[in-house]
């Protein structure tokens, strides 16, 4: 074996990895773009998701808001009652002076 024979084996052997490189490298190419549009569609999955999971939490907030609003204008009505009957009440206590005394501070 000759110096002209291990020139041809090593360009055999160089043509044998370009065509190896470049067969891996559209391989890859493939797989890298296929992996980036699967990436891409569960990411959209997850945002949509999310965002449906979000829109619940802001609609249960919202319904909590509306019955805390309803619980503080029926609160207001009933000590506004109370304070209507508890004055009147009084009225009639001192209307009575001899009969019946109010005493403050007890």
């Amino acid at each position: 074996m000759d110096a002209d024979d291990i020139n041809k084996i090593e360009e055999i052997f160089q043509r044998n990895i370009d065509v190896m490189s470049e067969t891996f490298d559209r391989k890859t190419g493939d797989m890298s773009e296929r992996f980036e549009q699967t990436v891409k569609h569960q990411m959209g999955v997850l945002s949509e998701d999310f965002q449906y999971k979000l829109d619940i939490v802001v609609e249960g907030h919202q319904m909590l808001s509306e019955k805390m609003d309803r619980v503080e204008a029926n609160l207001s009505r009933q000590i506004g009652s109370v304070s209507a009957e508890l004055s009147a009440h009084r009225a009639d206590t001192e209307a009575h002076h001899g009969v019946y005394q109010v005493k403050d501070g007890v």
